[in-house]
């Protein structure tokens, strides 16, 4: 997953800043919604510096790429993306490229050995030192690292997310699992949790500059602490904010979802009914070789109790085929519990070694043919469940919150329901931001397609 944050994209626009001698920011995105979450941080620290947004890295004077190291494709995307501004830089030697994110705290000064055009590089945890960073780049014309810190300090409060009536809001860092295929604890460092003000203060301010909808982002959000508040009290502080319509949340790592938490989903009325559960596989001799904690069994019963309390509500995973070990009658395990779940959707990667993290000292001894056609048929069991899950919305009623017009058919609006599935309607822009009731009558491409039914 890749984002731009653009000319369109800013809450506020600096009446103040000259056109014609600010200086231009261009921020590309690799990644997870937490990247996108700092992207908008680092956008806002910028914008206070008397920045504008660029549309393209041509006609910008600093091109960032904030990048993810979770995947080895991820890397090789951003990388190819950093190395195509070689002939840009060469023409333009004072355009300045940063590498920012995961994949900047994993490699360190091996990216600017790997790609010399970068003049700057800063971690996950650094992030609040890059205006200082650009500034130091601009006048002292000396590249700069910094990629020390293994925490990041919650003592920013960066008022800015990018346009819209859902947002991105961050409340924890880091990861304390180390499951064995997983880099994250390295780059993003131990679990700290933000001040749980600090997270109330900055959803009443959105709520403030008109937004609906917030989703609570984190490694493994039911671990989130803060003093006596836990994850279920800090739903229950933000359920009651005026204002706020929906809450949203990711990622929940199945051995701390439990019954709490879906009693939790149940009763707090703005909590949405859909939950994000990453399995990565059905057979326990992989789970517990990458550190998981769970075993199939766990799994199931969870998933057993979920809709015990919450029989509506959508379930979605990630999965990893070709892991170290894995072997025909492992995979076909995992394929028997996506057909027993019946995941609303799936995100589903081939493995691939990531140092330091441990499962990387193993012998990756999948071949690539076999990951691919392991992938490839997860991919097309995950699309036939998604149509028939897609399907039994129709002839039924869902409450859609209206984000945008249609990019196609002007005529129409897209939003989506409580369960995160995208719905189209006929209808214009005075229904952006509001919660209307749909009848759904047909499904295309994984879009619920209905009517508004007036209230």
């Amino acid at each position: 997953m890749t984002s731009m944050i653009t000319r369109e994209s800013p809450l506020f626009f600096r009446e103040d800043i000259d056109m014609k001698t600010s200086k231009k920011i261009y921020i590309r995105t690799f990644g997870c919604q937490m990247n996108d979450r700092d992207s908008e941080e680092i956008t806002g620290m910028l914008l206070e510096r008397g920045y504008i947004l660029s549309d393209s890295p041509e006609e910008t004077d600093v091109a960032l790429f904030n990048t993810c190291s979770v995947r080895k494709h991820a890397e090789e995307r951003a990388i190819s993306n950093i190395g195509a501004l070689k002939a840009l830089k060469k023409k333009r030697p004072h355009l300045i490229v940063g590498v920012v994110g995961c994949m900047a705290k994993a490699q360190g000064d091996k990216i600017i050995e790997k790609l010399p055009i970068v003049d700057f590089i800063a971690g996950p945890a650094n992030i609040y030192d890059i205006p200082d960073m650009i500034d130091e780049v601009m006048t002292a014309q000396r590249g700069q690292i910094s990629i020390d810190r293994e925490s990041r300090p919650y003592i920013k409060n960066i008022a800015y997310h990018a346009k819209g009536i859902s947002a991105l809001v961050t409340i924890m860092e880091g990861c304390n699992n180390f499951c064995s295929y997983c880099i994250v604890p390295y780059v993003r460092g131990r679990e700290i949790g933000r001040p749980s003000q600090n997270i109330i203060d900055e959803i009443k301010k959105l709520t403030e500059e008109g937004y609906k909808e917030v989703t609570l982002l984190g490694q493994n959000v039911n671990s989130y602490k803060d003093g006596e508040s836990n994850f279920i009290k800090l739903l229950e502080k933000i359920n009651g904010i005026d204002g706020i319509k929906r809450i949203r949340f990711l990622t929940s790592h199945p051995k701390d979802a439990g019954e709490d938490l879906f009693k939790a989903m149940r009763d707090l009325d703005k909590a949405c009914e859909h939950l994000h559960l990453p399995l990565q596989s059905g057979s326990d001799k992989i789970l517990k070789s990458m550190n998981r904690g769970y075993t199939v069994a766990d799994y199931l019963k969870k998933v057993e109790i979920l809709r015990k309390h919450i029989p509506g509500c959508a379930i979605t995973t990630d999965v990893i085929v070709g892991y170290p070990g894995e072997s025909d009658e492992d995979f076909i395990m995992t394929e028997k519990l996506m057909e027993t779940v019946k995941f609303n959707s799936a995100f589903i990667f081939k493995y691939s070694p990531r140092p330091p993290a441990k499962a990387s000292g193993l012998d990756d001894d999948v071949p690539k043919r076999v990951k691919e056609e392991r992938n490839q048929a997860l991919l097309k069991l995950r699309d036939r469940i998604s149509s028939l899950k897609d399907r039994e919305f129709i002839g039924t009623q869902t409450e859609v919150l209206i984000e945008n017009i249609c990019r196609k058919e002007k005529h129409k609006v897209t939003g989506r329901n409580r369960q995160n599935i995208k719905v189209a309607l006929a209808g214009n822009s005075d229904l952006i931001g509001k919660l209307k009731t749909v009848k759904i009558n047909s499904v295309f491409c994984h879009t619920l397609v209905g009517g508004l039914i007036e209230k």
